[in-house]
């Protein structure tokens, strides 16, 4: 029966236990942000008090050759690692689904293993590995008489070198595309077996559209990762600021560079300003990528209701 105030008792319960989430997303999430945004519009360095600044950071920002060359940076390393990412996952998912048994649990926990690895041990352990003179990637090179280059120097392989490491960490997209491939109807596939197609057809006119829920979902989630990318790319390349000198910003991302204007030269205003307009950016690009996907996603639930 309801209560006194028109609410079920498992209703009042459901409120008290979401108490404590709604109070962090209030506290550190949702006050957080309209705080920044207000900052956006003042000049503050986390000793005087904000001064307003109207639209002058966003404005400085147009002017400002980091901001230009970060976001370079940031733009291709998220056109080359998406799709790579997306690639190699869907083709390691393939590989496992063939697997059965205990088998099949044993190699999916290998696989996601990686992504278990924190984001600061990764970017330390791809330092050893592409190094130029000792690193396994260039030995592995040589044994096919390839003069490996420079990953971690030479200002026109580091953001390649970035790409590559970031491809370690692939589990999540693998099981996620491991567990859309589950749920592929196997009398579909049988069927079309029957109809003559080969492996590649049953691919693309069964299996592709059947999983591209998942797919434009992995798509959406590695974007915007990858336009966030920060934690390895600083551990790597700015731990050592007389390194950096070497290979200047070949290796400068956006949030890299929002992280140095808020706590490196304390423009916490600047900062915010750049934060938001990367907020912004990725909006846009997800609403996008949903117009678009609606077009292409095949979802099983609306053709049955149809």
């Amino acid at each position: 029966m309801p209560g006194p105030r028109g609410l079920r008792p498992e209703t009042r319960w459901a409120y008290l236990f979401l108490l404590p989430w709604l109070v962090g997303l209030l506290v550190f999430q949702l006050g957080p942000m309209v705080a920044s945004l207000v900052l956006s519009f003042t000049d503050y360095d986390l000793i005087d008090s904000p001064r307003f600044a109207g639209l002058g950071n966003y404005a400085a920002m147009l002017e400002d050759p980091k901001v230009a060359r970060a976001v370079g940076n940031t733009v291709i390393y998220t056109a080359l690692h998406v799709p790579l990412a997306i690639a190699i996952a869907l083709a390691l998912a393939l590989i496992l689904n063939r697997v059965t048994g205990r088998a099949a649990g044993v190699f999916r926990t290998v696989f996601y293993l990686p992504s278990m690895t924190p984001y600061v041990a990764t970017g330390v352990l791809f330092l050893f590995l592409l190094n130029g003179q000792a690193g396994v990637v260039n030995q592995f090179l040589g044994l096919f008489g390839i003069d490996g280059p420079q990953w971690t120097t030479d200002p026109n392989w580091i953001l390649p070198g970035i790409v590559l490491m970031s491809l370690w960490n692939l589990g999540t997209t693998t099981i996620i595309l491991v567990a859309a491939l589950r749920n592929v109807p196997r009398e579909l596939s049988e069927a079309a077996m029957i109809d003559g197609a080969g492996s590649w057809q049953r691919f693309r006119a069964v299996t592709l559209p059947m999983i591209s829920s998942a797919l434009f979902f992995v798509v959406i989630i590695n974007t915007i990762t990858s336009l966030q990318m920060f934690d390895q790319v600083y551990t790597m390349f700015f731990g050592n600021q007389s390194a950096q000198q070497s290979y200047g910003d070949s290796a400068l991302f956006y949030v890299v560079y929002l992280f140095q204007q808020a706590f490196q030269f304390l423009h916490m205003g600047y900062a915010s300003a750049l934060a938001w307009l990367l907020f912004l950016v990725i909006g846009v690009i997800t609403l996008i990528q949903v117009k678009v996907g609606n077009r292409l996603v095949y979802y099983e639930a609306e053709e049955q209701g149809a």
